[in-house]
């Protein structure tokens, strides 16, 4: 089967293999974490009491890992701008996000680009999901249909 090289964008121009997705730095802080877990209802200590944390062998507090996918979902869909435009996304959890308790918290950094065409116009977004220069999220995939 051949795959094209282009399709629609959400603007109406063309999305070709290779285009890059801007980039995205986040902060993550202990306070959106805790946020975070009134959300999700995911109340497990690892993500909010360090003395926890680090009794069951982490460095510390770490980051919710469906958090840190939520964030690349987020580049993708406002990437796209219409988040009913992502069809599929997956990735494994390979490495904590370690949140200290600072102003800073941890910064997470994701890139991304548009790694295959398919002949029924989806398009596959690779994603580069990292933490002090170490991914986290293995294979993170999202099957988009640009406009």
């Amino acid at each position: 089967m051949r795959h094209p090289r282009t399709a629609r964008s959400t603007g109406g121009g063309r999305v070709n293999v290779g285009d890059e997705l801007p980039p995205l730095q986040v902060h993550i802080t202990r306070d959106q974490l805790i946020r975070y877990a009134g959300a999700s209802l995911d109340f497990n200590r690892i993500h909010w009491n360090e003395r926890f944390a680090t009794a069951v062998g982490l460095p510390d507090v770490i980051a919710h890992g469906m958090l840190t996918m939520a964030l690349a979902g987020r580049m993708v869909t406002d990437w796209l701008g219409d988040p009913a435009r992502l069809v599929d996304f997956s990735t494994r959890f390979t490495r904590p996000v370690v949140v200290p308790d600072t102003e800073e918290g941890a910064l997470v950094e994701l890139t991304g680009k548009v790694g295959a065409l398919t002949e029924d116009g989806l398009a596959r977004v690779d994603l580069v999901v990292t933490f002090e220069g170490k991914t986290v999220l293995g294979k993170p995939q999202a099957l988009v249909r640009p406009a």
